[in-house]
């Protein structure tokens, strides 16, 4: 069985066609997808780079890592959403990007240790076993190369802000996006990745100012946050 939520998977699947409306349920997506880019070429370099984006969605980021880097593989069980995808990308005229409708267990049985990069971004939050996820992530990266997540911490102040203020007070995303249960706890995330022979490098927080309505990188990881992993040589 693949590491899915069918009602995950449907929900994504409903709202393909809005992943490159700028305005749309995927809005914050595009205004954090600049800090989070700008994060993984800083720390790990993606010029010559071979990238894997799991969880790749509509490709936001995977499009635009394919701006910088050699050739970046995009991966999602959504077939609306990398449809969606592959034809941003033909329009645009990116090359050195594809998508596969493919598990990140399956591809790491199949390609241990083929990527320079592998970023996993928001999206271990809504998978029934993230730390498979994490594990599959790690066999993925080549020796020596970096592994980028990023997700939601469980505490009140992420239920209050990711959930109450974002959900139901600002609009930001829609109503029932995320499941509190689903969130997780830094300490959590770093235990998965150690066993899967990761060492965590650095971490961010991604942080939103409601009355800017903007977001920028920072030291508190109490809500959003970032995790930058490294596979050792």
């Amino acid at each position: 069985m693949a590491n899915v939520d069918p009602q995950e998977l449907a929900k994504f699947s409903d709202l393909a066609h809005r992943w490159w409306d700028p305005g749309s349920e995927f809005r914050p997506l595009h205004e954090i997808n600049p800090l989070r880019l700008g994060w993984i070429d800083e720390t790990a370099v993606l010029r010559g780079k071979t990238v894997l984006d799991v969880g790749c969605g509509g490709g936001i980021l995977a499009e635009a890592m394919a701006e910088r880097a050699r050739s970046v593989l995009g991966i999602d069980l959504a077939a609306r959403s990398l449809g969606v995808a592959r034809l941003h990308a033909l329009e645009r005229g990116v090359e050195n990007v594809e998508y596969r409708e493919v598990a990140a267990e399956a591809l790491a049985d199949e390609r241990p240790g083929a990527y320079d990069i592998v970023t996993c971004m928001e999206m271990l939050e809504h998978v029934p076993d993230p730390a498979s996820v994490v594990a599959a992530c790690g066999r993925l990266a080549a020796r020596g190369g970096w592994v980028f997540f990023s997700t939601l911490h469980r505490n009140p102040k992420a239920f209050a802000q990711a959930i109450i203020g974002a959900e139901y007070v600002l609009g930001l995303v829609p109503r029932g996006t995320h499941e509190y249960a689903k969130f997780i706890r830094p300490s959590e995330l770093a235990r998965w990745c150690r066993l899967a022979g990761l060492e965590v490098a650095a971490t961010r927080g991604m942080l939103y100012n409601p009355l800017t309505r903007r977001f920028r990188l920072g030291c508190d990881t109490g809500v959003n946050y970032l995790v930058a992993c490294r596979k050792p040589a």
